[in-house]
């Protein structure tokens, strides 16, 4: 009996070390496949998920900030358009004294 129970340790033993070497080739071919998609993925100019992500959100932020600024153009361009008559004061002529050119000759000067 004490044979057959040697016999079958080794076995178990056998077997566990060819289960553990079939788990470390699997790993090592896992990160082999990996790092090739990655390269391939690199050479035809792909990006990862997260790099998408990041960019579209900073495109959606621009998109955001550029509208904001067209909403803020169009309401001072329209500021701009009315009338000047509406923005400035009329200018009076009620306290001008009217002082004589020094180039025409008034009544008063004999030729």
């Amino acid at each position: 009996m004490q044979s057959s129970n040697r016999l079958l340790d080794d076995l178990a033993k056998m077997a566990n070390g060819a289960l553990s070497a079939a788990a470390g080739a699997r790993q090592e071919l896992e990160q082999f496949m990996q790092q090739r998609l990655e390269r391939f993925m690199n050479e035809k100019g792909w990006v990862s998920r997260e790099e998408f992500g990041a960019v579209r959100d900073m495109a959606r932020k621009s998109r955001e900030e550029q509208e904001t600024l067209a909403a803020r153009l169009s309401e001072l361009e329209a500021r701009m358009a009315k009338p000047r008559a509406l923005t400035r004061k009329p200018a009076t002529t009620a306290g001008r004294r009217k002082t004589p050119s020094p180039h025409k000759p008034t009544s008063d000067s004999k030729p």
